[in-house]
């Protein structure tokens, strides 16, 4: 039988590794909120960067069966700060104008225009990382990040709130250049852009980001 000493000695021990894997997981929890934080600095430092984008896209749209839904084609361009310029052609036409204030997103086979403002929830929509706010990308996704080789580079996002239009972004950039976003959605749908004949900070008119669509069309507002 061991002795009070002994006792004594073994309660000891046991409080001091039990304290151990305390500071342990505590460390680990900072090392990770950290990394988290680094990435997001980084990333946010790559599209800083981005004073304006343009660029020709193929969006591919994947079920969560593997099986393609959906195929477009066409031209984006933005420009800090919150200016935004989508155009798909047909058979799937859109285009998406965001001046600044607001977000008008036109349909051409509906003859309808959706016009949103320019708040914290459609600020947050992917695309509109490349003309909009970065600086509190770690308040608003939990960022990580890895090289896949000497000259790409990978960001994963994944937003903090529940209500948020997609569970996870990709972002792939080569040699600094943004190739593609990766989207999945709560379906586990996944939104695959890709980006080519990419010009960085060329200059841009104003006018670009200005809506246009012909007379007579729907227009429908938040909240109307």
């Amino acid at each position: 039988m061991a002795n009070k000493s002994t006792t004594g000695v073994l309660k000891q021990l046991a409080t001091a590794l039990f304290a151990m894997i305390l500071t342990s997981a505590a460390t680990a929890a900072v090392s990770e909120a950290t990394l988290q934080k680094d990435a997001a600095t980084q990333l946010a430092a790559l599209l800083r960067g981005y004073q304006t984008y343009q660029a020709d896209f193929i969006q591919i749209v994947v079920g969560d069966g593997g099986d393609r839904i959906q195929e477009s084609r066409g031209t984006m361009k933005a420009k800090r700060p919150g200016l935004f310029y989508w155009e798909s052609k047909a058979p799937m036409a859109q285009h998406i104008v965001s001046n600044g204030d607001e977000v008008s997103v036109y349909d051409p086979d509906l003859e309808q225009v959706t016009v949103h403002k320019l708040n914290s929830d459609v600020q947050a929509t992917p695309a509109l990382l490349l003309s909009g706010e970065v600086d509190n990308l770690a308040q608003t996704y939990d960022v990580s990040t890895r090289n896949v080789d000497n000259s790409t580079r990978e960001f994963t996002l994944k937003p903090k709130s529940p209500d948020s239009l997609f569970v996870a972004l990709k972002m792939t950039f080569f040699d600094g250049q943004l190739q593609e976003m990766r989207m999945e959605d709560s379906l586990s749908q996944i939104s695959i852009v890709s980006f080519d004949r990419i010009v960085l900070n060329a200059d841009i008119a104003a006018s670009v980001f200005e809506p246009d669509y012909p007379a007579g069309v729907d227009i429908i507002r938040d909240g109307s």
